[in-house]
């Protein structure tokens, strides 16, 4: 893996320009498809910096709205009370640094590049106080790491010398589709000397993209065709069981 590696990085400096760049950096795919059975993948990022300075890599997937709410319990009953949107909200969203990010970013850095999920700038819908909006973001960061979607722990990224640096990040199976955008940030004495977006994208092929889109464009007549299988694979089962 580690020559496999370094032949890539080689492969891809030479394509470089001739100038030489501070950073350049690339994926080792731009498309992840997801097929049947998909369970889940690894995508590697690798590069090289010109000078010294630590490499700090960002995965954002595409934002949408998300909504959080809080049960309470009426009469006995835990029932969805109050509930806060908030806008801007990447759909996965993982960082790698090639040393602890607390030492290599100050915070301003760190807010301005939106590096951690604490740093990311997210909007609501409506006007809530400051206490109880930072309760809901909690909760929606706590349920976004749960579902393998955001991570709070950052990765790391690894030199192979003074110039080659790669780094892994894992993509799960429930790994939500689209354009995605991979930020590396070249950062020396705590300020970003250079950066990079590269693009990638997570489609669905195959059957399962026919499947897909058939039940999120039509709901009804998927729910519908759901329960006639489900009726007629039961109605099956029994004339088996009944012929036995």
């Amino acid at each position: 893996m580690r020559r496999a590696l370094l032949a890539a990085a080689v492969l891809f400096l030479l394509a470089a320009p001739a100038r030489a760049q501070p950073l350049v950096a690339d994926l080792s795919s731009h498309l992840i498809a997801i097929t049947t059975g998909f369970a889940g993948t690894e995508v590697l990022l690798f590069g090289a910096t010109e000078g010294q300075g630590d490499v700090v890599v960002a995965l954002r997937g595409p934002e949408s709205e998300a909504v959080v709410r809080r049960k309470s319990r009426i009469l006995g009953v835990w029932v969805n009370r109050d509930e806060v949107t908030f806008t801007g909200v990447p759909s996965f969203y993982r960082v790698a640094a090639s040393d602890r990010i607390e030492d290599i970013a100050a915070p301003a850095t760190r807010a301005r590049h939106q590096l951690g999920v604490h740093y990311l700038r997210l909007g609501t819908r409506e006007a809530r106080p400051a206490a109880e909006t930072a309760m809901f973001r909690e909760g929606l960061l706590r349920n976004k790491e749960r579902q393998g979607l955001f991570a709070s722990e950052v990765g790391q990224v690894l030199f192979l010398g003074p110039r080659l640096f790669s780094t892994r990040f894992h993509l799960p199976s429930n790994v939500p589709t689209g354009a995605y955008t991979v930020e590396v940030f070249l950062i020396k004495d705590g300020q970003v000397i250079a950066a990079q977006t590269t693009p990638m994208f997570v489609s669905r092929v195959g059957a399962g993209a026919e499947v897909y889109e058939f039940a999120h464009r039509r709901a009804a007549s998927y729910g519908i065709l759901a329960v006639l299988l489900a009726v007629a694979s039961g109605w099956a089962a029994g004339a088996l069981f009944r012929r036995a």
